[in-house]
């Protein structure tokens, strides 16, 4: 049998064993072909070749094969590879190395776009949805000069650090790979939809459940296993004490994988999942030459974002502008501390005036009354 029609019925019988078919699926491929399987399931003999936990799969899959025949598989196969999505199983070259020698890999991967590059190295850049200017400035920070170095970034595509870091990357250049927890074809969150088309053009969009599966909060767990798997490393940006980002780091300690923390502000909530990481035996890095050098590998320092190149500012915008830091300041400090660095006086109307000019253009924000901070674009 040609290994597309072999293709055809495993990926039916992923649809048909419905959640968690993928390890069963690989149980199953130990004694019989797909073709096998399948007529087993169609004369209604698999349920009675199988005992305990796997019964209930068996008779899905049962019922499934009795509403289609074998000219519906082929024919269902060929219209998702036909709308870009391929498949690809533990059985094939192009699965994968770093995520096969994970135990409870997933036996198949849907994907569109490209899957990693074999022989380069690969960073999970993960971290909270909800970050602060802080995180946003260090996800990008950190994840394009992966990408310069040629690292491939891997994340979930979610809110804020995981697709901060992502779009960071592509921007550089690089290639970055969204793991998702539904469908290739779904994405979500809805608002990443700009970074979805571009990691499918530029990159690639990944998942182990099959097209048309909605997001649930019992499929991202067992995604991010995916994620860390993938991957040399894992980067954690910022994270609270209990957060989805640890149990990522988790599953990436059971598979061996090194773990990177970034260090905050001992009374900030989203540090103290890192900080926390670093008293238990997490590599602290501050900078993303002090991970590029922990892969072996070289890149242009770059100690802080305040360094990196500011856009094109007058004088005195862009001297504000590096006073600005990611916690709010009055607008009187910001006075005195621009007369104490530059010995130049300015009235209050005035910094005012140039603090909205930045919140204008959208370098800096407002954080309630007259507390300003610096945005995590530069």
């Amino acid at each position: 049998m040609r290994r597309e029609e072999e293709k055809a019925y495993i990926h039916w019988m992923y649809q048909a064993a419905g959640m968690g078919g993928g390890k069963f699926l690989g149980i199953l491929r130990k004694t019989w072909t797909p073709e096998e399987i399948y007529k087993m399931a169609a004369e209604g003999k698999l349920e009675e070749k199988l005992a305990g936990k796997y019964q209930k799969k068996a008779a899905r899959m049962e019922a499934a094969a009795s509403s289609g025949g074998v000219c519906d598989i082929q024919e269902a196969y060929r219209e998702m590879t036909d709308r870009g999505i391929a498949f690809v199983t533990a059985e094939e070259p192009e699965y994968p190395q770093k995520l096969a020698a994970v135990p409870d890999a997933p036996y198949g991967l849907y994907y569109v776009g490209r899957l990693p590059e074999k022989g380069k190295k690969s960073i999970a850049v993960i971290g909270a949805r909800s970050c602060s200017e802080y995180g946003r400035a260090m996800a990008r920070q950190f994840a394009a000069a992966l990408a310069a170095a040629g690292v491939q970034v891997v994340s979930g595509m979610a809110r804020g650090i995981d697709g901060i870091g992502q779009q960071a990357a592509l921007d550089a250049g690089g290639y970055s790979l969204g793991v998702l927890g539904c469908g290739v074809d779904v994405c979500y969150p809805p608002e990443n939809n700009r970074l979805y088309g571009q990691l499918i053009e530029k990159g690639g969009i990944c998942s182990e459940y099959p097209p048309g599966t909605a997001p649930r909060a019992m499929l991202f767990p067992p995604r991010n296993r995916v994620i860390s798997g993938l991957c040399d490393g894992v980067l954690v940006i910022e994270a609270k004490e209990r957060s989805g980002t640890l149990i990522t780091v988790d599953m990436a300690l059971e598979q061996g994988r090194e773990v990177y923390a970034l260090p905050g502000r001992v009374t900030d909530p989203l540090s103290r999942g890192c900080n926390g990481l670093i008293k238990q035996g997490a590599a602290l890095v501050e900078t993303p030459g002090e991970l590029l050098r922990s892969l072996h590998m070289e890149c242009e320092e770059r100690t802080t974002c305040r360094q990196t190149e500011l856009p094109v500012l007058d004088g005195v915008q862009e001297r504000l502008l590096r006073l600005l830091d990611f916690q709010p300041a009055s607008a009187e400090t910001l006075r005195q501390a621009y007369m104490d660095s530059y010995g130049a006086y300015m009235a209050v109307p005035e910094i005012y005036h140039v603090l909205l000019q930045l919140c204008a253009m959208d370098y800096a924000g407002q954080a309630g009354g007259n507390y300003y901070f610096r945005k995590g674009k530069y």
